[in-house]
């Protein structure tokens, strides 16, 4: 159905795209699986301009995802540090992404990573924003802790209410 409503650059994510919208983490380590629930809230949603790709958070495919793009919104758990369910949001562009936020991953090479490589190489698009959700368990099993859960649909909503203009250009 995806070929038949829109030209196949758009749907191999090529250039007819606007936004990439990357939900990173495992859903089979409990909160960590944060990311990976709102890149399907917002998959289920049908965007048009809108890509929504998962990712495990590993560093290498969140660089190469972020190449050719000029609009990035990457949902991820962080912590924990703070509170469960505390939201941060990153403008990464002004400022730089706190590696302690995502000091769970089991990654040497993971987003925070990522994404100052991408700074560094001059490839972060003009536009990358993060949301971080803080979690409470990291550990193997399925499913969000309330206070994540929570998160989910309000996450997709403000990441739907801030590529609305983007679309639009």
């Amino acid at each position: 159905m995806h070929l038949l409503r829109h030209p196949l650059s758009q749907a191999d994510g090529g250039p007819g795209l606007k936004v990439l919208v990357i939900g990173a983490g495992n859903d089979c380590r409990q909160d960590d699986g944060f990311g990976v629930a709102v890149a399907r809230e917002l998959a289920s949603r049908n965007l048009d301009g809108v890509q929504v790709l998962e990712r495990s958070g590993e560093g290498g495919s969140i660089l190469a995802a972020l190449e050719g793009q000029e609009t990035v919104y990457l949902a991820d758990a962080v912590g924990p540090g703070a509170e469960p369910g505390a939201l941060h949001r990153i403008d990464v562009v002004a400022d730089p992404v706190p590696a302690t936020l995502f000091h769970h991953s089991s990654h040497d090479f993971a987003v925070a990573e990522a994404l100052e490589m991408a700074r560094v190489l001059g490839r972060l698009p003009a536009v990358t924003v993060v949301y971080g959700v803080e979690g409470e368990r990291f550990g193997h099993g399925f499913g969000l802790t309330a206070a994540v859960r929570r998160r989910v649909r309000e996450v997709a909503d403000r990441i739907q209410s801030e590529i609305t203009p983007s679309i639009c250009r």
